[in-house]
């Protein structure tokens, strides 16, 4: 019998009964994460560490944002993530820099940075098949950039030049922990592919689907946030972004909506725990880094549970960086927000097909 004439009701069962196993099993296993998480978690911890130890507890959890150019291009060898890393690492900075401008602008610049970042992210990503985790951390940065610099009563939450040194400092940390392991001989003596080789442009159905789908989850989570909360929209439009950001059909996506919803609400219940602890900067700055740790092992096997661990260690930045304290109504503002860019990040999946080119 074809999918077609299946009765509506043993399709909703079997679906039920797909995100229920994926959500109660591990995938499987992808060789060793753990050198790729150490990476991660030193990306993201030492910076936070040394600035809190310098007497610049104020900035220091800022200095997170550059962790996120280790997690790009964990699949490659370490010559090739030697050459990626500098690259990620502009691009971020890039984003970050946006962000800063944008903030300066004010709210409508903000909403309209986001749509345009969001979708010129997901555009690069398809044409140069970037791999997982997608453009969603370079609209998180430029989300989080604009937050932590906005404008309010009459003065910026943190000095642009600062943050921006903090990012670029922390970045520049992330390139040489990736380029570390070619101390050792064997290493640099490894063959290493050219970047145009291992990320080939082309504008082709994958990369026109993702950009698509981006476009409607940007605009509409964008809409959505000006309704709400402009000041929230980078995490609807992430939320949404991390359903549909990377080249997968209908049903996984829908898939990691629900993983992307069960795993915020768990994780914001966790923030609530940790950010109540009476814990100094630079403690704050380890456990960031063992969350990150975490992250990094667990995200390729068990979405919802890496989510568990990223919407705390996310929210600690923002809280600690816009001086705000931890609140049952933050985190259930977050909670609201992810669900709906799951279910928009859903919606878009579900209305463009993804069609998978010869070689992808």
């Amino acid at each position: 019998m074809s999918p077609d004439h299946v009765p509506l009701r043993a399709r909703l069962r079997a679906e039920a009964t797909h995100v229920a196993r994926s959500l109660t099993t591990f995938g499987p296993s992808t060789g060793r994460r753990w050198p790729l998480a150490l990476q991660a978690a030193l990306a993201m911890a030492v910076p936070i560490v040394a600035l809190a130890a310098s007497g610049r507890s104020d900035i220091a959890l800022l200095a997170a944002t550059g962790a996120f150019t280790v997690i790009y291009g964990g699949w490659l060898r370490p010559r090739e993530r030697a050459r990626f890393a500098p690259v990620v690492a502009l691009a971020l900075f890039v984003c970050a820099a946006a962000g800063v401008l944008a903030a300066a602008g004010g709210t409508g610049s903000v909403l309209a940075g986001a749509i345009v970042v969001t979708i010129v992210s997901a555009a690069v990503a398809g044409w140069v098949s970037l791999g997982p985790p997608g453009p969603v951390f370079f609209v998180l940065v430029y989300g989080l950039s604009a937050q932590v610099t906005a404008i309010r009563d009459g003065a910026r939450v943190v000095d642009p030049w600062i943050y921006l040194a903090v990012v670029a400092g922390s970045s520049l940390f992330a390139c040489l922990l990736v380029v570390a392991p070619l101390l050792l001989p064997r290493y640099r003596r490894a063959p290493a592919r050219r970047l145009r080789d291992l990320f080939p442009a082309r504008w082709d159905a994958v990369a026109r689907t993702l950009t698509l789908r981006a476009s409607i989850v940007a605009v509409v989570g964008v809409v959505a946030a000006a309704v709400v909360d402009p000041a929230r929209s980078y995490w609807i439009v992430c939320a949404g972004l991390a359903v549909v950001g990377m080249p997968v059909g209908r049903r996984d996506a829908a898939t990691r909506g629900i993983h992307r919803a069960v795993g915020t609400v768990l994780g914001a219940g966790l923030y609530l725990v940790l950010a109540l602890l009476p814990l100094p900067v630079w403690a704050l700055g380890l456990l960031q880094g063992g969350l990150q740790f975490v992250i990094e092992l667990v995200v390729v096997r068990h979405y919802a549970l890496a989510l568990v661990f990223i919407t705390p260690l996310v929210l600690l930045i923002i809280g600690a960086a816009t001086g705000e304290g931890a609140t049952f109504t933050r985190a259930l503002e977050r909670v609201v927000d992810t669900l709906v860019g799951a279910v928009v990040g859903t919606i878009a999946a579900l209305s463009v097909r993804l069609r998978l080119a010869p070689g992808r």
